[in-house]
């Protein structure tokens, strides 16, 4: 393989580990920081991406969509305004987001009530609806055969042998963003509640906290950036259709990130999606039956269980900070009177 191919194979690999990390970002806000055993993950994963590919990319039914509902063609509209960039792209971020938040706010308000075990079949359940939606209601995306040409960001104005190069630095700044976002959250009152109610809910109601309230914000807050990394995937794949949010691919493969990487430790999360990422893409270079691509299920499987038996807090593990002022540097002990 010459190096430019090696180049361009690196630069794919880190752009899908890259978004893979934003669903263990999102994933790791659910159940790292707060206890929500959420394996509904492909729902909110397929509302992302959607969402971004039906308000960037001709409607399959222009009639019931762009001119009822946008009035015209969504993205020549905001392309009239970019300024010298695509300002569809990042509206197509922000919807993405506030989609999956308004849906995680009416499923929260049904099943954030429910024991962990119920939990995880409701969000189940709810994400496999959307996927047969999606899959029989060929009027809003399409049906099985999904929706393509999905427009590159600034597709027009940079050269196909590097757009590979920009959107690996989109994808990077928005994990950035989202990751000085989530350390924010979790590092205030706020999201200490939240790790008060992982570790004993009856505890911190006690205390005076409304727990559904903040288990709900967090449901939505994760969701949201799951939307976002969903909207990435679509416009990095530039084709979308039910297949692709199987539980197996867009929920088993996330959680085994985290459970990889560290949950509850947000570098942990992003370490894990690169991991687990390499190793479901690098089999296919193994020779005769270890490329199999169903024996990419049995390496993960195994690295987990190595994880689970070797650390069971994932690679890195998760941070305890106690308190800073136990963390007194040698010889700054204050002089004993």
């Amino acid at each position: 393989m010459e190096l430019s191919g090696i180049i361009g194979y690196i630069t794919g690999f880190a752009i899908m580990a890259v978004i893979y990390a934003i669903f263990s970002l999102g994933l790791n806000v659910h159940w790292g920081y707060t206890g929500l055993f959420n394996i509904g993950i492909a729902g909110f994963f397929a509302l992302g991406a959607y969402t971004a590919a039906l308000l960037t990319t001709a409607s399959p039914d222009p009639l019931m969509f762009e001119d009822y509902i946008f009035g015209g063609d969504l993205p020549a509209r905001l392309g009239a305004w970019n300024l010298g960039i695509d300002l569809w792209f990042f509206v197509a971020l922000m919807a993405a987001a506030l989609i999956c938040g308004i849906v995680a706010l009416f499923i929260g308000f049904l099943t954030l009530r429910l024991r962990e075990d119920y939990l995880a079949i409701a969000t189940l359940g709810i994400a496999e609806s959307v996927r047969i939606i999606f899959l029989n209601e060929k009027w809003l995306a399409n049906g099985s055969k999904g929706l393509y040409r999905i427009p590159k960001f600034l597709g027009e104005l940079v050269s196909p042998q590097y757009y590979d190069y920009l959107f690996l630095g989109v994808v990077l700044v928005t994990l950035i963003v989202l990751y000085i976002a989530v350390n924010r959250t979790i590092k205030s009152p706020w999201g200490r509640v939240l790790k008060a109610i992982r570790e004993d809910e009856v505890t911190t109601e006690a205390s005076g906290k409304n727990v559904f309230n903040f288990k709900l914000q967090s449901f939505i807050f994760g969701a949201a950036i799951m939307g976002i990394g969903g909207a990435l995937y679509a416009h990095n794949v530039r084709f979308v259709d039910p297949v692709t949010f199987d539980p197996l691919l867009a929920t088993f493969i996330i959680w085994a990130m985290l459970m990889v990487g560290g949950s509850g430790n947000n570098k942990g999360a992003i370490l894990g999606a690169f991991v687990v990422w390499a190793i479901w893409t690098g089999t296919q270079f193994l020779p005769g039956f270890l490329s199999d691509p169903n024996f990419r299920y049995v390496m993960i499987g195994l690295l987990i269980l190595a994880v689970i038996l070797l650390r069971p807090g994932g690679i890195l593990g998760e941070e305890r900070v106690v308190s800073r002022l136990s963390e007194t540097p040698p010889g700054d002990a204050s002089p004993e009177t």
